[in-house]
């Protein structure tokens, strides 16, 4: 047996995106996997009967098959693919930049003969695949290039962009001032090109269909100054009304609003035969609030919150996707202390409780219901992720694609412990020890701390944790305050002091608190840690408590800051998200200069003795690369000892979707640094 080693990141194979037949005989599904010679992922659509048979793969996969969405009748599957196109790095036909993809649209026969119709070719992505309800057509949401694209490629000559609200560009998208998501449906039979139903600069989320196929529901942002805000609305479009206005004058069509301007409505779903759209749900103005399964009545835009009793989270980060109907109950799923389970939510309003449908400590990345089937894709700390469905109350396993894998590198557990933070929350804290741990023997540890800040470490299978318990180090991870999992008041306490609205202590010293007790608790735990020889690391909000904590104690032998943010006030004016921190933090930078410097880690740079290494990617717009040379400047002015990494060509998703050669050069460098630093015993050169 060997452990995990950075070379095994070719190896990976990723279970995702299942979607259940109609009548929940089979479930539809993507594998994802590495192909190392040329540098990028190949996925392919794969069958699993929920009878238990064996599982079979239905496309070719030596491109990026994506997206199967079934047909009404269960005939035929529809998938995106960058068949014919250039393909890029990013997984599975999803974002990637505008000059990056051809992507292919697609409808292939399951079961049955017949050739497979390709049914469009865009240079964009082809995002919320949905079927009309008599199986005639798919709709779809897709970027529109304004004319500047159009009239050619040279940059050089191209007129300036015009920008004119905030939010102008996404990370891993780039531009999308110029490049709005638009609706479209195109005829399943291939005998007509996709229209587009909407024209207009607003960027649309994946669409709904109503249950007479005469119209689509979306969400998007089109009141006036609504960069300003952090609503959208649901909207609805008329289809026969749409296409038939002029495609030249965007005003000649209007879609029609059905909520208020008074929360964020996303990943809709229209009841079958009924009235309501059922969306997750977030009043978010001022700091993290929960995301909640709601329904808008279609006639008259009432809303209804079902899950705001449970007060927990139901868009976890990765796995949320819209609620599922399902008779008098919606399907969601939910974060609840390190766990993503599904659950189902009775529609009455009655607050009863709701039923768990995926128990067990696991993560559920993924899941559909259809026919009476629940197939979902989840993993554990120590399994990683496969397919799995229930049916009649009994849960089955359909996969097996990780097998080879986990029997050449078992998988290391973890063991859950419980800390108590200043004010009394119970935070969910775990270590993972090195295959052969010997308890009278001495190990280095790595603190990890998640990005977000609202979101949450747990019982999921993570490669960078195996790979740093296979090297030898005690890992270290939790859930301080601010995390999602936990009640809403635990994630506000995040809001800064300039607040007008629960003032709290801001991003750092909360969480700052709580990961030393945590760490003091596994110390006390596992005596065979090394105090001189812990290691502290994170990537973006990660990152940035990586920073914050070695401006704030000197306990840490080394630290790894990825992606992170070293300056609010910058990243407020930088980021993709430029605008929105203010939200976070509860004040501008303009009317609360000293509070963002007051929790900005630059401030404290010259209190660092730590080494610190820096890891940052060039195209990183969420956490732009200047924050990176702001630490490295600073550090390397004041003498302090600072490596410094800059990975061309990535995003802030460098750890999750760049590319396998940089992700497999990362690895190496983290495992080298921590090794450097760590081996001795105490602090001595």
């Amino acid at each position: 047996m060997l452990p995990v080693k950075p070379s095994d990141i070719v190896r990976l194979i990723s279970v995702e995106q299942p979607v259940v037949s109609p009548d929940g005989t089979a479930v539809a599904y993507v594998v994802r996997r590495v192909d190392h010679d040329a540098n990028r992922y190949r996925s392919a659509i794969w069958l699993a009967g929920a009878d238990g048979g064996a599982t079979r793969q239905l496309t070719a996969g030596e491109e990026a098959d994506s997206t199967p969405v079934w047909a009404p009748d269960g005939s035929r599957l529809a998938f995106t693919s960058t068949r014919g196109g250039s393909g890029g790095s990013g997984a599975g036909g999803g974002g990637g930049k505008a000059d990056e993809k051809t992507v292919t649209l697609h409808v292939i026969p399951v079961d049955a003969p017949g050739e497979t119709v390709t049914l469009g070719t865009r240079d964009e992505v082809f995002e919320g695949l949905a079927w009309s309800p008599d199986g005639h057509h798919l709709a779809f949401a897709s970027r529109v290039r304004d004319q500047r694209y159009v009239d050619g490629d040279d940059d050089a000559a191209r007129p300036p962009r015009r920008i004119d609200r905030l939010f102008p560009r996404l990370d891993s998208y780039g531009w999308t001032i110029d490049r709005p998501a638009q609706l479209f449906v195109v005829p399943v039979d291939g005998s007509a090109v996709a229209q587009q139903v909407t024209r207009d600069r607003f960027d649309y989320s994946p669409p709904a269909w109503s249950p007479d196929g005469t119209r689509l529901a979306a969400s998007s942002a089109r009141q006036p100054d609504f960069d300003l805000q952090s609503f959208n609305d649901v909207w609805v479009v008329d289809i026969a009304q749409a296409l038939a206005a002029d495609p030249a004058d965007p005003s000649a069509f209007e879609p029609h609003r059905l909520t208020a301007t008074d929360a964020s409505y996303a990943s809709l779903s229209w009841e079958p035969d009924g009235d309501r759209i059922a969306c997750l749900h977030t009043v978010e103005q001022i700091g993290y609030r929960h995301t909640r399964v709601a329904v808008v009545d279609s006639t008259t835009g009432a809303v209804t919150v079902l899950t705001a009793d449970l007060d927990r989270n139901c868009a976890p980060y990765p796995g949320s996707r819209a609620p599922v109907w399902d008779g008098d109950r919606l399907i969601t799923s939910i974060e609840d202390h390190g766990r993503v389970s599904v659950i189902s939510v009775l529609l009455d309003g009655s607050g009863a409780e709701p039923q768990r449908l995926v128990e067990g400590d696991r993560w559920v990345a993924g899941f559909d219901l259809a026919g009476g089937t629940l197939a979902f894709v989840a993993s554990s700390v120590d399994e990683p992720s496969e397919l799995y469905l229930v049916r009649a109350g009994e849960e089955r396993r359909l996969s097996r694609h990780q097998a080879a894998f986990d029997a050449t590198a078992p998988s290391v557990p973890a063991e859950h412990f419980l800390v108590s933070a200043a004010d009394g929350t119970e935070l969910d804290a775990w270590v993972m020890l090195p295959p052969d741990f010997d308890a009278d023997g001495s190990y280095s540890a790595l603190l990890n701390i998640h990005g977000g800040p609202h979101t949450q470490y747990g019982v999921r299978w993570f490669d960078e944790f195996q790979l740093y318990a296979s090297a030898g180090h005690v890992v270290i991870f939790s859930n301080p305050r601010g995390s999602t999992g936990y009640d809403e008041a635990s994630a506000r306490v995040l809001i800064s002091a300039a607040s007008t609205e629960d003032p709290g202590e801001g991003w750092g010293p909360p969480a700052h608190d709580d990961l030393m007790r945590v760490v003091d608790a596994a110390l006390e735990r596992y005596p065979a840690i090394d105090a001189d020889r812990l290691g502290v690391m994170g990537g973006s909000y990660g990152g940035y408590m990586t920073s914050w904590v070695v401006g704030h104690t000197d306990r840490f032998a080394a630290a790894c800051t990825e992606r992170g943010v070293n300056n609010l006030a910058s990243l407020e004016w930088s980021s993709d998200a430029a605008g929105y921190f203010r939200f976070a933090m509860g004040a501008t930078h303009l009317d609360a200069a000293g509070e963002y410097a007051r929790l900005s880690p630059i401030t404290y740079v010259r209190d660092i003795s730590t080494p610190v290494m820096i890891i940052h990617s060039e195209d990183d717009l969420r956490c732009p690369v200047e924050q990176a040379d702001a630490l490295f400047v600073a550090m390397r002015l004041l003498g302090k000892e600072v490596e410094y990494l800059r990975f061309p060509a990535e995003s802030h998703e460098l750890t999750r979707g760049g590319s396998p050669k940089h992700r497999i050069q990362r690895a190496q460098i983290v495992l080298e640094w921590f090794a450097r630093h760590l081996a001795r015993s105490g602090r001595e050169s």
